[in-house]
């Protein structure tokens, strides 16, 4: 079994007094996760919300009514909880009433768990997200030596677990993550009723990895007006599709200040919405991928690691760039990435200038493991 980061925080939070909100996309693990750190916990109960009876046990939402229904209980899952009605209220009265027991709610849509409980358990909670399998979870299942030879295959097909358990059948699976998760559950989520024009836009999208996303530019690309496009990414952000990187301007004029990239959760995804599987060394996005890798690999290590930073892009007008940057403690460290480790990087003076003291690192397949595992 492949241990997950998570599991020792979780570990650590349970029975202090808070709930625990675990959040991911579908087919993360989330399931497979909480039954393993519950295993050695007496009296739980596990109650999936996707069936209909769960919801009827939590209507009315008395303390009386909740003392019998979980009395003599230790822990609680509430599986996929955003299903339950006015969930964050009902969670709240748990944890006020019942100190004694811990609460964990999962849900695969942060827009509808997140916004639900935010608000009512201000303080009340622990809230963590659970991704794709990582590159220093599987270091630490494989070993540095054979993860680090597979990773032009996870630059192709990515980490979801089912698809890193089916070896010889990446492609089939990928295939049925994306129709029934992506499209099927996110048209049903965001009450979309022009899934190819989702198509199209997550296709847009897959092949502008790296560059700047332009709302109004896509709008014109996939037939939608403008507004229509930002709610479809806030939808798509939501469900743990895509995830926005925004520019960084502080002391320069010729900076872009309100512009963003686009990058996919996971590499193996964004490859399927485009159907295409070829290796990186006949690929013209080799490049793309290897950045869109290591950005969404880095948000993994940062949220696993408790690491809190700004992240950017940066660029000028005049096209010069630095491809990723973190911002803690009062410093900025800039990070160029290359696949090939024989490409000659130089970072430009014009950024260097405008922010001395500014740490720089190039980041290739040679030194790939200072950057995504913990030192």
């Amino acid at each position: 079994m492949i241990e997950r980061l998570l599991s020792l925080l979780i570990r650590e939070k349970l029975f202090t007094g808070k709930a625990i909100i675990l959040m991911g996309a579908r087919q993360t693990g989330k399931t497979t996760l909480l039954r393993e750190i519950i295993s050695g916990i007496p009296d739980t109960l596990w109650l999936d919300a996707d069936i209909p009876e769960v919801g009827s046990l939590f209507e009315e939402g008395s303390p009386d009514r909740f003392r019998a229904q979980f009395a003599g209980k230790q822990l609680i899952v509430l599986d996929e909880a955003q299903r339950i009605k006015d969930i964050g209220i009902r969670l709240k009265h748990l944890t006020d009433h019942f100190k004694e027991l811990q609460v964990i709610a999962t849900g695969s849509s942060s827009f509808e768990l997140a916004e639900e409980v935010n608000e009512p358990l201000t303080g009340r909670k622990w809230e963590f997200n659970l991704f794709p399998l990582s590159f220093g979870e599987m270091t630490k299942h494989n070993g540095y030596i054979k993860e680090k030879s597979l990773l032009t295959h996870r630059l192709i097909y990515g980490y979801y677990p089912e698809v890193v358990n089916s070896e010889g059948n990446e492609r089939e699976v990928l295939k049925s993550l994306s129709d029934s998760y992506l499209f099927k559950d996110i048209l049903k989520w965001g009450q979309i009723k022009k899934p190819d024009k989702l198509i199209k836009l997550l296709q847009a999208l897959a092949f502008q990895i790296g560059n700047q996303v332009s709302e109004n530019e896509l709008a014109q690309l996939v037939g939608m007006d403008h507004k229509t496009v930002g709610n479809y990414l806030n939808l798509l952000e939501k469900v743990y599709v895509i995830f926005r990187l925004p520019s960084f301007a502080r002391n320069l004029r010729n900076e872009l200040k309100m512009s963003q990239k686009v990058y996919f959760f996971d590499n193996g995804i964004r490859n399927a919405v485009i159907s295409n599987f070829q290796i990186p060394e006949i690929r013209q996005d080799a490049g793309a991928l290897w950045e869109n890798f290591l950005i969404s690999e880095r948000m993994k290590f940062n949220h696993y690691n408790r690491k809190w930073c700004n992240t950017y892009f940066w660029r000028t007008h005049e096209q010069q760039e630095i491809d990723y940057l973190e911002e803690y403690d009062g410093s900025l460290h800039a990070y160029q990435f290359k696949w090939n480790p024989k490409a000659k990087v130089r970072f430009t003076k014009t950024f260097l200038n405008a922010y001395p003291g500014s740490e720089t690192q190039v980041i290739t397949q040679d030194n790939v493991d200072g950057f995504l595992l913990p030192k």
